[in-house]
């Protein structure tokens, strides 16, 4: 055995220690840095850099919140989650970001309490999840809010998404636009220069996504700028807006608000810790050393970046699976390239003028492939059962049309009402031994 398979391997067997919270000095160093993944560390997070920064201005716009702020939450989130890693590593290769799954949760907070109340929101959930984080109670949300319900609002979440930017793909520049008549020439061209890029994405991510899955993004996003040397389209505008750090005080007028406000941040909290968690079982999986991840860990990284981004009125941020999944097949070993990651992002925060080259079309095939991903992950809840998956579509569809808070609460209650009626009326039980069954259930994933 050469001795560099007998460091992974021993590196592997540690790393199962740290999953218990129980990781030594040595362990917590290695999941931050280690000279022998120099090279593969840096590339990886070059790579996955480049590829967050459409996902993350695309992110920022469905949130209702300007880029600049986006692209600050994210490199800030990167930065605390390497400096994690030398302390209680969460996982080992994870990029830290922007969700598209709390991008409509997001939007509806800056619609209901104004953008100016939300670094106070985003504050009061990060202390909602600290609180979470220091008595582990990660265990009980997942018990509490089983999985497939999750899958569900992530789908109704994911067609916000598909919507919101299907109108990008039909978008002119203002000189091109025609009073006269909406489907000119121009327009019609420009749909089909969309339904080309967005064919051109699809057909490239089935091809690399197990080996080279920033292959499309890079190409669809060169390709699109190529384009636009020689046809009009319209580009992405980034609002230079500054940035300063100020106490997330709140400005609410009534204490109804107040009420809203605390439920509203309790379910970005559970969200945020639901999609996490789920995220850590994927990454796990994926981890080229096979090591174990803490998932208390990552929600320590997580309320620390939430708090700290209220003071410059970021946003919410978890390890997304996207972004993860390109950092280990970029070469990630260590979270040394979540820190390239980082100065990636920063580099086009501090320099934004570049994103002013990205054609529109191009940022809306990505988030409109990633509403379309977030809607698959309902193939996930067929194995969980039928009547599963009909909740869960019940769940997707109140998401959509209702709202999320009201829709994943209207798919938890009639969830409840099935098993009482089922349990009471067919099985004859207790009402103690039907609480008992029903959170049985959840835990397992079904009702059986």
């Amino acid at each position: 055995m050469s001795k560099h398979s007998t460091d992974e391997s021993s590196l592997s067997a540690h790393s199962h220690e740290s999953g218990d919270g129980t990781g030594s000095v040595t362990i917590q160093g290695s999941a931050a840095f280690q000279v022998k993944y120099l090279a593969r560390d840096i590339q990886a997070g070059v790579i996955t850099g480049a590829m967050a920064i459409p996902l993350s201005v695309g992110i920022a716009m469905m949130s209702d919140y300007p880029i600049k702020v986006g692209l600050a939450t994210v490199a800030f989130a990167s930065f605390i989650g390497w400096i994690n890693a030398w302390i209680r590593p969460g996982n080992f290769i994870g990029s830290p970001g922007i969700a598209a799954g709390l991008a409509p949760v997001l939007a509806m907070g800056v619609a209901s309490f104004g953008v100016q109340n939300m670094a106070f929101v985003i504050f009061l959930t990060a202390f909602m999840q600290a609180i979470i984080w220091k008595y582990n109670w990660q265990r009980y949300i997942l018990i509490a809010v089983p999985g497939y319900l999750v899958e569900g609002l992530l789908a109704g979440v994911g067609l916000k998404i598909a919507l919101r930017f299907m109108e990008m793909t039909y978008e002119l520049p203002v000189d091109q636009v025609s009073a006269e008549s909406f489907w000119n020439g121009a327009r019609i061209q420009m749909c089909l220069i969309s339904l080309g890029g967005f064919a051109l994405f699809v057909y490239l991510f089935s091809k690399f996504k197990d080996s080279q899955p920033a292959i499309p993004y890079f190409v669809l996003i060169f390709a699109g700028v190529i384009l636009a040397q020689f046809i009009p389209l319209q580009m992405l505008y980034v609002e230079d807006v500054e940035l300063k750090l100020a106490l997330p005080i709140p400005q609410f007028d009534s204490a109804l608000t107040w009420v809203y406000v605390i439920a509203f941040a309790a379910m970005l909290a559970v969200i945020d810790v639901i999609e996490q968690v789920m995220s850590n079982a994927a990454i796990e999986k994926i981890d080229p050393l096979k090591r174990k991840c803490n998932s208390n860990n990552s929600l320590l990284a997580i309320w620390i970046s939430n708090m700290g981004a209220s003071f410059f009125g970021g946003m919410t941020n978890l390890d997304g699976l996207a972004k993860s999944t390109t950092n280990k097949l970029a070469g990630a070993y260590t979270k040394f390239s979540v820190l390239i990651i980082g100065l990636v992002v920063t580099f086009f925060l501090i320099y934004s003028e570049y994103l002013a080259y990205l054609p529109k079309f191009a940022l809306a095939a990505i988030m409109i492939f990633s509403g379309w991903k977030m809607i698959l992950g309902l193939v996930h809840v067929t194995h969980h059962g039928p009547y599963a998956l009909m909740l869960a579509l019940l769940c997707g569809g109140l998401v959509f049309k209702v709202g999320i808070f009201e829709g994943l609460l209207i798919a938890m209650a009639v969830h409840g009402i099935v098993h009482y009626m089922v349990y009471y009326h067919s099985d004859k039980l207790p009402r103690k031994a039907i609480i008992k069954k029903y959170f049985d259930g959840l835990k397992g994933g079904d009702v059986s």
